[in-house]
């Protein structure tokens, strides 16, 4: 059984924290890294999205942080917004008992002068986009000179999507005397290589990308490349998941996919680099809340997702990397859910199917491709609705809760995660009580005020 955290005599502010949330045994990338990482060393950690690693490494900062010091004492750079807002609320919620505790996000998307009113008095702890943070720095908003811990978190994503010339100028504006924390999924020699130049005398942490607790049906299918797509199709009618994710190699197979699939009657959206951040964040939202069956995506535009209870995922193509396969498969079959992996194999992928073999350590299960099938896909449980107000307009999710089930008259069964933002609310109901929920919406007042409602579409 792996330790508790107790282990570790954390400040009581931080021990408190993990027991208000209810952390009782440390993930294995927690219990080989947090005790280097809280004396000060340097670490390099491969782990997944979901393994824990968060925690980890907000509690080794949150650590070296003192309050009374007014400047930015952490620095957390994360590939997107969307992992940098899951780090920057986790970090919060360590840091519920630390008072005077000051956490800013920083990423792109929005104009950079909305940002700076939030620098004015000096964060201890900064999360953001390599980018971002390089223009601030730029500008003079932040300063580094007292930063103590650096955390790169997701840094083979990082230099896949072109950032390592922005983390070089970053971390050459930081002190040598800093720690430095790396995270990634895999360890291709450009990430050895970011180590050697940041790092000094790292230890190295390596867990299963796959967690032993994990429960995952894994199958090859043995398939022509003429015929993936019937057989995707057909696999998706067969086990009828309630939520798969899709990946592809490239953005063309991403949206050649997502969209013969919709011509077939499938809820299917695409997610890829070329998406502007609003479509992204839509695009996210309803496949989490299930609205949307089906997300097709590339590696490097799923990385950093962190979807609770995925039923599937599928490979399309089978990645070059053995761990990129493993790191697939590890978001399915969580916290005590069964999972299943699919991955389509053409003659010409056999050889990465050998090495996924060789990486596993054990034979593979492998199973014909399935005939085509005809039938017509069911609709996604959820609708996602839309509501022209946010937190701007000081509503909260039980304020919008509170009105579907007391004015609108639905039970609270039939609404579904609710996602307040600056200026929009997204709310999933169920699928056969949406029309009833918009014309409520539509024409009732929430705090006494009306807003305009439709269908995310």
């Amino acid at each position: 059984m792996p330790p508790g955290f107790a282990a570790l005599a954390l400040a009581e502010p931080l021990a408190r924290a993990i027991a208000v949330l209810g952390f009782s045994r440390m993930t294995p990338v927690q219990e080989h890294a947090l005790p280097s990482m809280l004396a000060g060393q340097d670490v390099i950690a491969q782990a997944r999205t979901g393994s824990g690693k968060t925690v980890a490494f907000g509690l080794a900062l949150l650590t070296r942080v003192d309050v009374e010091v007014a400047c930015v004492q952490a620095l957390v750079l994360c590939p997107t917004r969307e992992l940098a807002d899951q780090v920057s609320g986790e970090i919060r919620r360590l840091a519920r008992f630390v008072p005077n505790l000051r956490v800013v996000t920083l990423c792109g998307g929005v104009p950079v002068r909305t940002q700076t009113p939030a620098l004015r008095a000096c964060p201890h702890v900064v999360v953001g986009t390599p980018g971002r943070i390089l223009d601030h720095l730029r500008r003079e908003t932040v300063e580094l000179g007292g930063l103590r811990v650096l955390v790169l978190d997701e840094a083979d994503r990082m230099l896949d999507m072109g950032f390592l010339e922005a983390i070089t100028s970053v971390v050459e504006q930081s002190p040598r005397s800093r720690q430095t924390l790396l995270f990634s999924a895999t360890y291709p020699d450009e990430i050895r290589g970011l180590s050697r130049r940041l790092q000094h005398n790292p230890v190295s942490v390596t867990v299963d990308l796959v967690g032993d607790d994990a429960d995952i049906e894994q199958i090859f299918v043995a398939v022509e490349p003429a015929g993936k797509l019937d057989a995707l199709a057909a696999l998706l009618l067969q086990h009828r998941p309630e939520s798969a994710l899709v990946f592809c190699h490239t953005r063309n197979d991403v949206r050649d996919v997502s969209a013969q699939l919709g011509q077939r009657g499938f809820s299917v959206l695409a997610l890829h680099g070329e998406l502007e951040q609003r479509e992204r964040d839509e695009v996210l939202l309803r496949f989490t809340n299930r609205s949307c069956a089906v997300l097709v995506a590339t590696d490097v535009a799923a990385r950093g997702l962190d979807i609770a209870r995925l039923a599937a995922v599928i490979s399309w193509e089978l990645p070059t990397d053995p761990d990129v396969h493993l790191h697939r498969i590890g978001r399915t079959g969580r916290a005590g859910h069964k999972g299943l992996a699919l991955a389509l194999c053409s003659p010409s992928e056999r050889g990465r199917a050998l090495a996924i073999e060789r990486a596993q350590g054990g034979p593979l299960r492998w199973a014909s491709a399935p005939a085509a099938d005809e039938r017509r896909p069911p609709p996604p449980p959820m609708t996602t609705l839309i509501l022209e107000g946010g937190r701007q307009d000081k509503l909260r999710a039980g304020d919008l809760l509170g009105a579907l089930t007391g004015d609108i008259g639905l039970a609270g069964a039939q609404v579904g995660k609710i996602d307040i933002h600056a200026r929009r609310c997204y709310v999933a109901i169920r699928r056969e009580h949406a029309a009833f929920a918009l014309q409520g919406l539509r024409t009732r007042k929430i705090k006494g005020r009306s807003f305009r409602a439709w269908v995310l579409a």
